[in-house]
């Protein structure tokens, strides 16, 4: 059996991650899934983020593979269940996304002081080395260890 953490890390899932686990059980996210659902890591999330995984669930791409209303009930449902909602964050000056819809994950992992970002979006994955120097670790799932 293992020791609890002495401090529960943190983390933020952008929109496609929180998607590869909810709606495609996607094996690269699994590891962190079962860390989140375990509490070894406190998922952090603010409004926007899920309104936003909310509507994506919507797009024509994802409704050929999923039921909109189902994909909608899981993405809440696990909301609710394993993510903590925080404030919306303040925007901050220290990383900057050429992707203005992604700034949301940035400002929430530096302002909550998150020790991971997961995200597979290139202009995130993009400042991964300047965030290391904050403290802050941006990958995808598959390339950052979960806390055991």
């Amino acid at each position: 059996m293992t020791s609890p953490l002495p401090h529960t890390a943190i983390c933020v899932l952008d929109t496609q991650v929180l998607l590869d686990w909810v709606l495609f059980d996607d094996p690269r996210m699994r590891p962190w899934a079962l860390a989140i659902q375990s509490e070894r890591v406190r998922w952090i999330y603010c409004a926007a983020m899920q309104d936003e995984a909310l509507r994506v669930v919507h797009y024509p791409a994802l409704v050929k593979r999923h039921d909109p209303s189902v994909s909608t009930q899981n993405v809440a449902a696990c909301f609710a269940r394993w993510g903590q909602l925080c404030r919306a964050p303040q925007p901050q000056s220290h990383l900057v996304c050429t992707d203005p819809d992604d700034q949301m994950f940035l400002d929430l992992a530096l302002t909550q002081r998150a020790a991971n970002l997961l995200s597979r979006d290139r202009a995130v994955l993009h400042l991964a080395q300047h965030a290391s120097g904050l403290g802050l670790h941006i990958s995808p799932p598959e390339r950052a260890a979960a806390p055991r």
